[in-house]
Parts: C-alpha cells; structure tokens; sequence
C-alpha cells in the first residue's frame, strides 16, 4: 500500500490548487491523508481526485472542513499496520511519551502543525510529521510523505521535497 501524507497546506492562502511537483508524489497512491490545516474543504476534494482522503481537523481548518468529515483525531488499520492520526501532536519534548499514551494501539502516529518534517521512533511507536508543502517557514523545501506499508510493517516512509 502506497500512502500519501501531506499537512498544513493553508489554502487558500499557500494552496490555490495542487502544485505540479505535489500532484507527482500523489500519483500512484492508494490512500492519502491529510493532518490538518487544510483550511478549505476544496483541497479535500481536489486530493481526492488522486486517491481516497482521510483527513484530521487543524487549528486553521473550519467548520467546512469538519462537514467534510475531518475528525479531531483518526485511527486506521491500513494494510495491518496501526496507524493514528492528529493534527497537533503538543511540544517537542515528551512528544513521543505523550502519543503513546493518547494513542496506545498505534505502531505510527502521524502528525503535522509544526510544518517541520520529522521521522523517529521511541516509546514503542513511530512519529511521521511530512511538513508542509506549500508553507515551508524555516525549512529549506517543501515537503510531504510517503509511506509503503505492507502486511502489517512500515516498508518506508519518505519524506519528499516538492519545492
């Protein structure tokens, strides 16, 4: 399984419409999800044109956006593996603590907010924040992720420039 991920897109203020290089890395995905700051349930529907969505609520994302049916937080079995999502995963420190606690199932947590990319295990789990691909702030490209999953293990998971 092929598995997109993007967050913090912020249209339409950073995303008037899917970027060439992001539409790329979306080619071929079974499956995208998104961690929230969509802002605008338009994305959600334009993403969906490449691959089914599952979305999470941001702190930017309004009430569109929840009527397209982004939760707070998510729980997917994607092809075995045991994966949560949440758009805000609190401070850095006790991070990964703190995920296992709210989500003890979980074997990956994705998360975005920070618009930092980020890929590390402890605790018992596996954080994946793909950064965001059209708000870069302090980092040197916009990113997202990938992920191959298969039969319950996290083949891979990429973290893409697209600018």
């Amino acid at each position: 399984m092929r598995i997109a991920v993007l967050s913090d897109t912020h249209a339409p203020r950073r995303w008037r419409t899917c970027p060439p290089a992001v539409a790329a890395g979306l080619a071929g995905a079974d499956l995208i999800l998104h961690a929230g700051d969509v802002c605008t349930a338009g994305v959600l529907d334009e993403l969906a044109d490449f691959a089914p969505v599952r979305a999470v609520l941001g702190n930017n994302d309004g009430p569109d956006v929840a009527a397209w049916g982004a939760p707070e937080s998510l729980q997917l079995n994607l092809a075995g593996l045991q994966v949560a999502m949440i758009h805000d995963s609190g401070p850095r420190s006790g991070r990964h603590r703190r995920m296992r606690r709210q989500f003890p199932a979980a074997d990956l947590v994705v998360f975005g907010h920070s618009h930092v990319p980020y890929d590390a295990s402890d605790c018992g789990v596996r954080l994946f924040n793909p950064g965001s691909p059209t708000d870069r702030r302090r980092q040197p490209r916009g990113t997202i992720g990938v992920l191959q999953i298969d039969a319950g293990t996290l083949l891979r998971a990429d973290i893409l420039p697209v600018t």
